[in-house]
Order: structure tokens, then C-alpha cells, then sequence
């Protein structure tokens, strides 16, 4: 059975939004084409850590030798939550994120999740030679839309691929739902590629 984690990353469902809308398209093309166990995670509505002095301060004191059990309540359950994440995400096979593009940029909650995909000695670790991602049984597929064209060029769809390829995943897909602000006469035509580029897609990773 595949396993597929669904990140979320727009406050508007999937009527008001048209990444979350194409997102339910790769979802259940996905989900028909092969037995799927499917995860979510809605970076508006589930409440998860964001790095604060909290989690800051927990590490420094594990970095000095303190155990788990020497930390606060509260510091015992924010890292708890946090390095749940992480190995949700260590645990998938396919990974599709889904986002508007906002002043050339990822939404900061999102930015939030993938802190906890970056985490040394899980999904990288430094050596002499420099860092080297440990991540490499997955693929990921980025959906982002945006009022104007920017053909990847904005620094949302570059940082996402990029933390991606840092940890070692090179299948990272991208389907652009651009121009549809821009050149509303084609916005029917827009949303109909995209859908079917994510259809197509999630027929070939759900066969993988």
C-alpha cells in the first residue's frame, strides 16, 4: 500500500482556492490508481510547534546531555509534536504540498512544516566534506498557484526544491497554476491543464 502525505498550505478550501482544488484531483487520481494510505496535514487548522524558545532551549539542553525527562511539560510536548512530524514524514512515499504563492513566497505556516523536515541527523547530516542528505525513497510534488506567471522563478517554488534536494530528494515535481489573475480570459483553460498534469502525475507515482 502507498503512503501519501498531504500537506495543505491554504487557508481557503478547496471551492475558493485553486491549488487545494488541484491538489484534490492529484488526491483522488492518486488514491484510485493504487491502494493509498493517505495522511494530512492542514498547516492552518492542525496545531503543530513552530521553532520558539521553547523547542530552542530544549535542544540546547539535550545537545548538553539533559535527558527528555529533564525538560518541561511543555517542552516535553512540543518536541514530541515536532519530531511526530518528522518521522510522518520519514514514513511516506509521496509527498504533495499544496499552496498559494504570497509576495513571491511560500505562506509562513507552511515555512513552519518544512522546519520540521530539516532536521540534522534524521534527514541530513554534516561531514568533512559538507552536508549530505539521508532522504532518498521519495518523491515530492510541489502544486502552487499564483495570480501572475513566474515560471518558477519566484523564491517560494526555489526554496521548496531546494530544501528538498539539500536532504537528498531529487523526484521533486512542480505543477504551476499561474496567470489565471493575469489572463482571466484562459483561466478556464489554466485550471484544466493543471488538473490534468496533476492527474497524470499521480497516475505515474502511484504506479512507481
Amino acid at each position: 500500500m502507498k503512503k501519501l502525505l498531504v500537506v495543505k498550505a491554504s487557508p481557503a478550501n478547496s471551492d475558493q482556492s485553486k491549488s487545494q482544488a488541484v491538489l484534490d484531483s492529484f488526491v483522488q487520481t492518486f488514491n484510485h490508481t493504487a491502494p493509498t494510505q493517505i495522511e494530512v496535514v492542514d498547516v492552518f487548522e492542525d496545531a503543530f510547534p513552530e521553532i520558539d524558545s521553547d523547542i530552542y532551549n530544549a535542544w540546547e539542553q539535550l545537545k548538553r546531555g539533559k535527558n527528555m525527562s529533564d525538560l518541561s511539560d511543555c517542552q516535553q510536548q512540543k518536541l514530541n509534536a515536532y519530531n511526530a512530524l518528522t518521522d510522518q514524514f520519514l514514513a511516506s512515499e509521496v509527498v504533495v504540498i499544496a499552496n498559494p504563492m504570497w509576495n513571491l513566497m511560500i505562506p509562513t505556516r507552511l515555512k513552519a512544516w518544512l522546519d520540521t523536515v530539516m532536521v540534522a541527523g534524521k534527514t541530513f547530516k554534516y561531514t568533512p566534506q559538507g552536508s549530505v542528505g539521508l532522504v532518498n525513497n521519495k518523491s515530492v510534488v510541489h502544486i502552487q498557484a499564483a495570480g501572475g506567471i513566474y515560471d518558477n522563478q519566484d523564491l517560494g517554488s526555489q526554496y521548496v526544491k531546494d530544501l528538498f534536494n539539500f536532504i537528498g530528494i531529487d523526484d521533486v515535481y512542480k505543477i504551476n497554476i499561474e496567470g489565471v489573475d493575469q489572463l482571466p480570459h484562459k483561466a478556464a483553460q489554466l485550471m484544466q491543464a493543471a488538473h490534468e498534469q496533476a492527474q497524470q502525475l499521480a497516475q505515474m507515482l502511484a504506479q512507481k
